[in-house]
């Protein structure tokens, strides 16, 4: 336990656990991406973004010129863009990428959608079902029924991200049946769409279990997708964390496979 005198100290200095963990991630990541050259996964990469200039949302934040330029960078450097169902699949190749995002935050309307679109980027959505069905109980800033809609005829694939965002790896199977089965049919009743795909929220090693895993297929998800590519839960597919911090240097890290082992979260 931290003394009170200490924590009153850090208060006055302004470290903040949200600013020491900022810390803390910029210097892991940028030592990583220092640690040597690293190889393209050979079934193609799948990219993990959250929101494209809402600073609000910290570390998993990028400014749209940021995120503008690491798709142009990666189209520069050959990758191609591809759905990430095909790289889920097993269908991709080592110069494929895919784009997805978790939430649902407002700027990926706004900011993300053109910028894709203009550069014809295939990408994924991954929404809380409750948060949208009952505004303000979710986080300031998320998109709208209507608004997600709009994405869905835009060509983007909607998949799920829960009903409330829970911690799978802390609650029942009862409770994580009722997560993916509710989100699920929130989202066909609303958009008409069945999404056989689910994003793990946090997406650690530790926040899925083999009981979320059986219930997540019987509520008929075909694809759950997680982070950190090589400690992922058993029968999930992984995803690369983009974050606030990803300079150039880290980026290209990070499709070179540096954060594969990584968990920010631990």
């Amino acid at each position: 336990m931290i003394p009170r005198p200490i924590k009153s100290l850090a208060r006055t200095v302004g470290l903040t656990r949200p600013r020491v963990a900022a810390a803390r991630m910029a210097c892991e990541r940028t030592t990583l991406a220092l640690a040597g050259p690293r190889r393209a996964l050979p079934g193609g990469r799948i990219l993990c973004y959250h929101a494209i200039g809402q600073p609000e949302c910290g570390v998993n934040d990028l400014t749209p010129g940021r995120f503008r330029h690491q798709i142009e960078l990666a189209l520069r450097l050959g990758y191609r863009f591809v759905p990430a169902a095909t790289i889920a699949e097993g269908r991709g190749e080592p110069w494929d990428l895919a784009i997805t995002f978790d939430d649902g935050w407002h700027s990926v309307l706004g900011a993300a959608a053109p910028i894709l679109r203009e550069h014809e980027v295939p990408w994924s959505l991954f929404v809380v079902s409750g948060w949208l069905d009952r505004p303000g109980t979710g986080p300031p800033g998320v998109l709208g029924w209507r608004e997600v809609e709009a994405l869905a005829a835009a060509g983007a694939e909607i998949g799920s991200h829960s009903i409330t965002h829970p911690d799978f790896g802390r609650i029942s199977a009862e409770q994580a049946a009722e997560e993916l089965e509710g989100s699920r049919s929130a989202i066909a009743a609303r958009l008409g769409i069945r999404p056989d795909s689910f994003a793990i929220p946090l997406g650690q090693s530790a926040n899925w279990t083999p009981a979320a895993a059986r219930a997540a297929e019987r509520a008929g998800y075909r694809i759950v997708y997680a982070q950190a590519v090589e400690t992922r839960p058993g029968g999930t597919v992984g995803r690369s964390f983009v974050t606030y911090f990803d300079n150039d240097l880290v980026f290209g890290a990070l499709l070179g496979g540096a954060y594969d082992a990584w968990e920010e979260w631990i």
